[in-house]
């Protein structure tokens, strides 16, 4: 397999690297690109970040969890190579202005995140730069860099590499399209289908884990679109949590802001839904969003397609309803009015996985409960609705009384485990208090708030 990408500019052709060949390892150990550093090498401090791009959209991704296949015919710029000639880049020198920087390790990935946020004029720069962990300076000398380099020009390069890469001769190495990925995945039901990588490099860097067959997808065109319809919302599988939070935006604002708290902008720019849903996970946020939405999975065998609920598709812990050589899709949400709200209860703001995520889903009519989907992730073995709790509101006044006959059938639906993130105790009391958030918040009788515990 060869590789052909543009590293700080220049074209590179690897082809004898292993594919679960991480970006970070090639960068220090094969080219001596060493100011990208290696932290946590699980996608969590930030101190790896680099600048991938396609052309048009640049995006801060973690080296750690990269493998080179998912560079093929992309730019990547690392710290080395955003200063142009003798000029440090923007965000460089407001970081040296403004005192950013102290031992200096993490700074690499600060201003590769900067340089991203920069490039794509991005100003939210607390979510920007909540993939970054700094032990020295803090974070306020730090946001005042990035705020005083806000409105200087971007440079040069970036033309250039998007220039450069329409000349990049890259011969594909992937399936191209769903079709391709069906006819292959059929013939090879044992491999494993990655997305962003944000799961299975943790096999490689924490497990030692050397998958013997590999299949890129994230580069399948047709299953990196959304389509917006008069009955919903179609989302390929190979959606970034990025541009699933944007396309979710103006339908469900609830849901896109529970995704700003998935994982960080790295993490958001690579990870999938499709194997966020795919993986099974009990604590992916994605699924009990989605399951509250109504959505449904579109899996696919060869040439065979097959819709179910996504409630339906989790089964047991580790097992979902999906056969060898089957994979999702896509994912649809039935249009709706909007009545969704997501609390993700954590024990920090970002970056964390969820203790509890409930999603709520309830429509009155005339006073009365006329639908409603509640959905909880961290609560049983799978993303689980609550189907008691539903029944005890169904058809009842929307009234305190109500919500307060139905909280001892959080006890029916769930036995949550306890752990190091929370008790089973405090789990269930928490359930039961997110329906009665979500019914104060309805009737104005409560304030949205953000917060580590929302």
């Amino acid at each position: 397999m060869s590789i052909a990408f543009l590293l700080n500019g220049e074209i590179t052709t690897v082809s004898d690297a292993p594919s679960t060949r991480t970006l970070l390892d090639y960068l220090r150990e094969t080219r001596g690109l060493t100011g990208t550093k290696e932290g946590c090498n699980e996608g969590d401090c930030g101190a790896c970040t680099v600048m991938v791009s396609d052309g048009k959209t640049h995006r801060a991704m973690n080296a750690c969890i990269l493998f080179l296949p998912q560079l093929h015919g992309k730019s990547v710029r690392t710290v080395e190579g955003v200063a142009s000639g003798d000029t440090t880049h923007p965000v460089q020198t407001a970081m040296i202005e403004k005192h950013g920087s102290q031992c200096g390790f993490c700074t690499p990935g600060f201003i590769m995140s900067m340089t991203s946020a920069h490039a794509n004029g991005a100003t939210d720069h607390d979510d920007q730069l909540a993939g970054n962990l700094c032990r020295c300076t803090g974070y306020a000398p730090i946001i005042r860099a990035a705020v005083a380099a806000e409105k200087a020009d971007k440079p040069s390069w970036i033309g250039e590499d998007a220039k450069a890469l329409k000349k990049l001769k890259a011969k594909a190495i992937h399936p191209e399209t769903s079709d391709e990925l069906a006819a292959w995945y059929t013939a090879n039901p044992d491999a494993t289908l990655i997305g962003g990588a944000t799961d299975v490099g943790l096999w490689v860097t924490k497990k030692l884990a050397d998958p013997d067959s590999i299949c890129f997808t994230a580069q399948i065109n047709d299953m990196r679109r959304i389509e917006t319809t008069k009955d919903g919302l179609n989302i390929g599988a190979s959606v970034t949590i990025a541009e699933l939070r944007d396309a979710v935006t103006p339908i469900h604002p609830d849901f896109a802001e529970m995704l700003r708290r998935f994982a960080s902008t790295q993490i958001r720019n690579a990870a999938t839904i499709g194997g966020n849903i795919a993986n099974g996970s009990p604590i992916g946020d994605g699924p009990p969003a989605l399951i509250a939405l109504g959505a449904t999975l579109t899996l696919r065998k060869g040439d065979t397609r097959r819709e179910i609920l996504l409630q339906d598709f989790f089964i047991d812990y580790g097992k979902q309803d999906c056969v060898p050589g089957e994979f999702v899709e896509s994912i649809f949400i039935p249009a709706q009015e909007d009545r969704l709200k997501c609390y993700k209860l954590t024990k920090r703001f970002d970056q964390d996985i969820s203790a509890v995520l409930g999603c709520f889903n309830i429509h009155i009519k005339d006073g009365l409960v006329a639908c409603c989907a509640i959905a909880y992730g961290g609560m049983a073995a799978t993303p689980k609705r609550a189907s008691h709790v539903e029944e005890a509101l169904l058809g009842q006044p929307w009234t305190k009384e109500t919500i307060a006959a139905a909280l001892p059938a959080f006890a029916i639906d769930f036995t949550p485990m306890s752990d190091m993130r929370a008790s089973r105790e405090y789990r269930l009391k928490a359930a039961q208090n997110m329906l009665q958030r979500y019914f104060l918040e309805d009737l104005g009788e409560a304030p949205r708030v953000l917060e580590a515990t929302s």
